[in-house]
């Protein structure tokens, strides 16, 4: 099957991304659950909790596969790294792969250990998919979400190959947190118009599980379609945001011996 150094890095990658969502779905549940209040009462830490929990998920997930598979966990930053980096092209679809399901068994993870409360929340699961995927917030203009997409990743591999550049002050081991700290950032910049999944693997894996599940409002066979556009939206941001950093920013850096 898998050579013996590739099966190493798929497992990583799937660990890393399942540790990653784990964290971040569990923030989610946590704030949409057990967010209840008076009519505009901020409850359980709302969209502060969720971007600052997806911030140190990132940064757990990296730190649990940064050494062995370099810590993708999104096929943006795969397809952006073999576009630029050189990043082996057929690993890609491989990578790409157990990212996804690492992030379909941290949502049924998240599920089973909220399950209760998902039941008392909603009993038909007919409003509490977005916990585990993303949804635009103007159905209507889906051109506003794609580019939110768009932007949001570009943002994201932008900053992550300014961080890891070694021509550019490299960060050394506080590379995880400098690239929590982005997601952060993009989070509370970009992260309205379409929940900010600016990760194929973290919004399809847990899609995909919420369908199966039984979640009517999944985005996959509720006849909305929407599942395509944080697939699609990250993959070209990620390439136009890597591409900015490596053919504009990179050449104006020393060169180093």
């Amino acid at each position: 099957m898998f050579s013996t150094p590739l099966r190493r890095e798929l497992i990583a990658e799937f660990a890393g991304t399942f540790v990653l969502v784990l964290f971040g779905l569990g923030v989610v549940a946590s704030v949409v659950l057990f967010g209840k209040g008076s009519p505009g009462e901020v409850v359980n830490g709302g969209v502060t909790n969720i971007n600052f929990g997806w911030g140190l998920a990132v940064v757990m997930g990296i730190f649990v596969a940064g050494r062995i598979s370099g810590a993708h966990l999104n096929p943006a930053v795969t397809l952006a790294l073999a576009v630029f980096r050189g990043f082996p092209w057929p690993k890609v679809i491989p990578y790409a792969a157990v990212q996804v399901a690492g992030a379909f068994c941290a949502a049924a993870a998240v599920y089973r250990n909220y399950e209760p409360a998902f039941r008392q929340f909603d009993p038909a699961f007919e409003k509490s998919a977005g916990v585990f995927t993303t949804f635009p917030a103007f159905p209507a203009v889906w051109t506003a979400g794609l580019f939110d997409q768009v932007v949001g990743a570009a943002l994201l591999l932008l900053m992550i190959f300014a961080i890891t550049d070694e021509r550019n002050q490299p960060a050394g081991a506080i590379e995880p947190l400098l690239v929590g700290a982005v997601v952060v950032a993009v989070g509370m910049c970009f992260g309205t118009m379409h929940g900010y999944a600016i990760n194929p693997a973290r919004d399809f894996g847990p899609r995909l599980f919420a369908m199966i599940a039984g979640f009517k409002n999944n985005g996959l066979d509720d006849g909305s379609g929407v599942f395509w556009v944080p697939i699609v939206g990250p993959l070209i941001g990620g390439v136009l945001g890597a591409g900015i950093y490596d053919k504009l920013v990179r050449p104006c850096l020393p060169v180093t011996k």
